[in-house]
């Protein structure tokens, strides 16, 4: 049997569905890991206020991590690990976008700053983030303790450009589109492949006794890098080749019936 200990499920488009909301079912197959002595913990590009909820909601109450790892915490609100962006880059990826048809989240201090709070992306994030933005056109007040700058934009071209723009600073920082429209740029330990060698260490698990669940492009690092790589039905099919296998989709329980047909049969337990 493989020896799984540990189940590390990226967020949105994984973990809950496309209305940011956690299941029952979903809810019940992370209590029947727990109960099956597989530990259980997320990693997202979410704030910890985001993260917050599906923690409480599941009992979490082992390390989780933040900005795809920039933090890692703990319901009780410890703090492990904290990476913050270079300042250097902040101000390099801000002085790029000025100019360009794009809005500017910038997250500091567990709030999240924004160049506007209207549109559908800023919906969905007040979901996401389980906050309300704070509307500004200054972010220099921040630039010495940002965890994340989102550039959002749905000129799908524009924010790609934006990116190549950026590649420069890949050397002091993560920058890598977690969805077509959202353009992130965490520290440089902020990536999915670091968080999740981070939470390894702090369950005192070895890597290949994990598995990783994620959809997007921002969770190869961690598919990479675990024992067990799985992706949700609705990822990319290039982030599915980088997966050992695949389950449903987020709105189908994906995470559910990969704990269930995936993971279980593994370490030889009924769902």
């Amino acid at each position: 049997m493989n020896p799984i200990r540990l189940v590390i499920s990226d967020i949105d488009g994984t973990l809950v569905d496309k209305s940011k909301q956690l299941t029952a079912a979903t809810a019940d197959a992370v209590l029947r890991l727990e109960q099956a002595k597989v530990g259980f913990s997320v990693i997202s590009a979410r704030p910890r206020s985001g993260i917050m909820p599906i923690a409480e909601t599941l009992g979490i109450d082992a390390p989780m991590a933040a900005f795809n790892g920039g933090i890692i915490f703990r319901r009780d609100g410890t703090v492990d690990e904290h990476h913050v962006v270079d300042a250097d880059v902040v101000r390099g990826v801000l002085d790029l976008a000025k100019d360009e048809a794009v809005d500017v989240w910038l997250f500091a201090d567990d709030r999240w700053y924004a160049s506007r709070d209207e549109g559908v992306h800023v919906e969905h994030e007040r979901l996401a983030s389980n906050q309300n933005p704070i509307v500004t056109d200054d972010f220099s007040d921040y630039i010495e303790r940002t965890d994340k700058i989102t550039f959002v934009s749905d000129d799908h071209a524009l924010l790609k450009g934006l990116a190549e723009r950026c590649a420069p600073h890949a050397a002091r920082a993560t920058i890598v589109q977690s969805q077509v429209y959202y353009l992130d740029v965490t520290a440089l330990a902020g990536n999915k492949g670091d968080g999740a060698r981070a939470l390894a260490r702090a369950f005192d698990v070895p890597l290949d006794a994990v598995v990783a669940i994620g959809d997007q492009f921002n969770d190869v690092p961690m598919l990479d890098i675990a024992g067990f790589a799985i992706a949700m039905g609705n990822a990319p099919d290039a982030v599915k080749a980088k997966a050992d296998d695949v389950t449903l989709a987020n709105d189908a329980d994906g995470v559910a019936h990969a704990i269930d047909t995936l993971i279980f049969p593994r370490i030889g337990v009924s769902a």
